[in-house]
């Protein structure tokens, strides 16, 4: 796949020099410390943390440090929500005093609660005010600034070419865009050709998002939009290696998928139990379900009910390893493990 290439070159993000040009997404609750090590282990150029709240930020709310703080990977990028001039600019002095690379401004979440608080793709329904936020958070900090946002509010004000070109004059370095508005939430497929429109608006890097799972998508959405990178999100539940697999196809080489039912299943518990130790164990047991529940549904094949019950319900550690060591190991696998292996 020729487009791929592309993909296998760093990406200078504001002097930030980011290895490849697959991201994995932030997504909230979910691209947390454990899978962000992951994703990059498995060669994602560029992973983001997930979504923080930069008022609960700002006023030193328990589990934000979690969020923002360093792990150790080349580059750290912190994503930050609000509506507020002053808890943006707050919110990422104290990201960039943690080590943060690079500064993202989330103005693209759909989710109802993000958006009701006239925070997230709520932002791009009022320009002005969104980039009152952007002056702020460049104002605030060195660090590059970028913004990640849809291609509008609705099917009548797809602005997102207007807010891009905005944001680049008021200092953004990068812009990612998912094909849908906020109105579409994540119905119907992602409009890759109409991400086309803001890289014709700006000079600086714009990566392409939307309905990315696998080496052939994104040459695809490369070739129908021109952006200079893909990101993706949420083809990663139960695989954190897919950004990396769309790396491997563009000729970059990290670690491998799981080859073995054996593997699979030390993979799945390693995560488990790195998530009990990032939160403790009564959060990280509750914290962890849903990844358990993902891992479950792609790859293990034939599990029944009453199993699956039992590993995402139980409050003892060592049942819910026992219980996915036998649903990965020893009931088998997915197709699609089967077929990397």
């Amino acid at each position: 796949m020729p487009e791929l290439i592309t993909l296998a070159s760093p990406l200078d993000v504001g002097g930030v020099k980011i290895r490849n040009r697959v991201f994995l997404a932030p997504m909230s609750g979910i691209t947390d410390e454990p899978f962000r090590q992951r994703a990059h282990d498995h060669g994602a150029g560029l992973v983001v943390s997930e979504m923080v709240a930069s008022g609960e930020l700002a006023r030193g709310r328990a589990g934000c440090d979690l969020r923002i703080r360093h792990s150790g990977l080349p580059v750290h990028m912190v994503q930050l929500a609000g509506r507020e001039t002053a808890h943006m600019a707050e919110g990422a002095r104290i990201a960039a005093g943690e080590g943060a690379d690079i500064i993202d401004i989330n103005m693209g979440c759909p989710a109802k609660k993000v958006t009701g608080g006239y925070a997230g793709s709520a932002l791009m329904r009022d320009l002005d005010h969104a980039l009152s936020l952007i002056e702020a958070v460049v104002g605030a900090v060195s660090v590059p600034v970028t913004v990640k946002m849809r291609l509008g509010w609705d099917e009548d004000a797809l602005n997102a070419p207007m807010l891009a070109r905005r944001a680049e004059q008021a200092g953004v370095r990068m812009v990612t865009v998912h094909g849908r508005t906020r109105c579409q939430f994540y119905q119907g497929k992602a409009d890759w050709r109409a991400i086309a429109r803001v890289k014709q608006a700006v000079s600086i890097p714009v990566v392409a998002n939307g309905d990315v799972s696998s080496p052939e998508e994104a040459a695809t959405i490369l070739e129908q939009s021109g952006a200079d990178a893909v990101m993706i999100g949420r083809a990663h539940y139960g695989a954190p290696w897919i950004a990396g697999r769309v790396a491997a196809a563009a000729g970059m080489s990290a670690l491998g998928i799981p080859q073995t039912p054996q593997a699979l299943a030390d993979y799945v518990v390693a995560h488990y139990e790195d998530m009990l130790s990032l939160y403790g164990m009564e959060s990280g047991l509750r914290q962890a379900r849903k990844h358990l529940g993902w891992y479950l549904d792609r790859h293990a094949v034939g599990v029944s009910a009453e199993q699956r019950k039992r590993i995402l319900t139980s409050f003892e550690a060592a049942e819910v390893i026992r219980g996915l060591r036998q649903a990965l190991a020893e009931i088998g696998m997915s197709t699609e493990m089967r077929s990397a292996a």
